[in-house]
């Protein structure tokens, strides 16, 4: 009973995993959009374009900066001489020599002014008379003097902070600005270009694995119709109604159906892999795909007739080559801005020492500013409007590059049109053949059991038989090609159809 239950759960447990191995054309693509390496890299780079747009957005916002610094000097720097510094500490006993070698003169000198002035006669004589007092109290007033400049200015640090506001660049920042939007929009559309072909390479990859399996299955009949003609030749060689050349006819015909089967075989476990790798599973991994039966195909009626405008809406490749003209006709204004003037607010603020702004001393003290700035190229011997004119050149051999692939793409959609249309035709002319085919091979296979037919006429219409239902496999893989095509060179990415 045990054994039973485990066998059970063992088949149970398999099911389940075939059914998770069942994968739709959808599916597929989803998965390989969500796997790709490629288009992993190209989000990444419209997460780039993103970032440099908003950072854009800043130049045009006031930027503040600040800075802080710190030196130590090996020597101290000194405002006064030697020599002047002993003067001032000196400066009393040096006047007091001088007006005791002279005091007669300085006598002389100074009557005229009492004369004339009276009321400076004490103070003169007050001056005068106090003698070395006098010259110790301008002795200490020097070095006084002396004391304020000799400040330690080995220790020299600052702080600063600086803000400036862009008023007027030319138009350089909202060119700029506008640049970086554009590359943003060309970054998404470079992803979206991406997505297209990864499609357009899982659609393939999945319809020739469907076909492979149609065909393998098609190989699988068409040797089992030979062995089963092989054995029927055989009994009639025994029975003296067949000759030994029919029957090694019929053995050929069985070992190139063998090798046809085997080349099959090979051919649909690469595709698989090629399909595996696409949509991110291991190369090995056991899939089976949702449209591996082909026999209810929609066919087309009707031509089918598209819109020659809705490609150059949804082209990505339209799109970006218009982004481009934009950004190089942007870089027009951006080659002229810089020969225009440059209008921009400036302020800060700073912190120093030693500071002079109460004398010489050793404390932090700052001061702020604030100004605006112009500046405006005056002669440059006609390197601007050069430079001008080779920015318009640019912008016009992007003009000329959009013109050039709308025609290109016009004639794409056309052919994928025909193509399309005549995919159609042709499944409808292969299962017409296929209704003859298998008739013919129906009235040969009867016709052989009485030995009205040949053995080669039986091998013929066995041939025709599957050369007829191999076409209705390839037609029926090129209608969807076909239709996988078309989409592409209208820009769409349709998920079902």
């Amino acid at each position: 009973m045990n054994k039973k239950l485990l066998l059970l759960m063992v088949f149970l447990a398999g099911v389940a995993v075939q059914a998770q191995t069942v994968y739709s054309l959808s599916e597929c693509r989803e998965m390989a959009l969500r796997n790709n390496k490629t288009l992993a890299i190209s989000r990444e780079e419209v997460n780039k374009a993103t970032y440099e747009r908003e950072a854009a957005e800043t130049n045009k916002l006031p930027k503040v900066s600040g800075s802080v610094s710190y030196v130590r000097l090996g020597r101290e720097i000194s405002l006064l001489s030697n020599d002047q510094k002993n003067a001032l500490s000196n400066l009393g006993t040096n006047v007091y020599n001088a007006m005791s070698a002279n005091m007669g003169n300085f006598s002389q000198a100074v009557q005229p002014i009492i004369e004339k002035y009276p009321e400076f006669t004490n103070l003169l004589t007050q001056f005068s008379g106090q003698g070395l007092a006098g010259a110790d109290a301008l002795n200490a007033a020097g070095q006084r003097v002396v004391d304020a400049f000799d400040s330690d200015n080995r220790n020299m640090g600052g702080a600063m902070l600086i803000l400036k506001q862009p008023l007027y660049m030319g138009g350089k920042i909202m060119a700029y600005e506008r640049i970086t939007k554009y590359l943003e929009q060309l970054s998404g559309e470079k992803l979206r270009l991406e997505e297209q072909e990864i499609l357009l390479d899982v659609d393939k990859a999945y319809w020739q694995v469907v076909s492979l399996v149609s065909k393998k299955q098609l190989a699988d009949d068409y040797l089992g119709m030979l062995q089963h003609l092989e054995h029927d030749v055989d009994l009639m060689l025994k029975n003296g109604v067949a000759t030994k050349a029919n029957l090694l006819t019929v053995n050929v015909k069985v070992n190139e159906a063998e090798m046809m089967q085997t080349k099959v075989e090979d051919g649909l476990s690469l595709s698989r892999m090629l399909l595996c790798q696409l949509i991110g599973l291991p190369l090995n991994a056991p899939i089976v795909l949702e449209d591996e039966n082909l026999d209810n195909i929609p066919i087309e009626n009707a031509e089918t007739q598209v819109n020659i405008e809705t490609a150059f809406a949804n082209r990505p490749e339209i799109q970006q080559l218009e982004l481009a003209t934009n950004i190089y006709k942007e870089k027009v204004n951006i080659q002229r801005s810089d020969y225009l003037p440059h209008v921009a607010l400036i302020g800060g603020a700073g912190l120093t020492t030693p500071s002079l702004y109460n004398g010489f001393e050793s404390k932090l003290r700052g001061n702020w500013a604030l100004g605006i700035t112009c500046t405006m190229p005056i002669w440059n011997w006609g390197e601007g409007r050069s430079k001008i004119k080779a920015a318009k050149a640019e912008a016009k051999i992007q003009e000329y590059r959009l013109d050039e692939a709308k025609e290109k793409i016009e004639l794409q959609v056309n052919q994928s049109t025909f193509r399309l249309n005549e995919a159609n035709k042709r499944l409808k002319l292969s299962k017409k053949n296929m209704e003859k085919a298998a008739e013919n091979l129906r009235i040969a296979n009867l016709g052989h059991r009485e030995g009205v037919i040949a053995t080669s006429d039986v091998l013929a219409a066995h041939t025709a038989w599957m050369q007829a239902k191999s076409d209705i496999i390839d037609a029926q893989i090129e209608v969807r090609l076909a239709h996988a095509v078309l989409d592409k060179s209208l820009g769409l990415t349709n998920m079902d159809y």
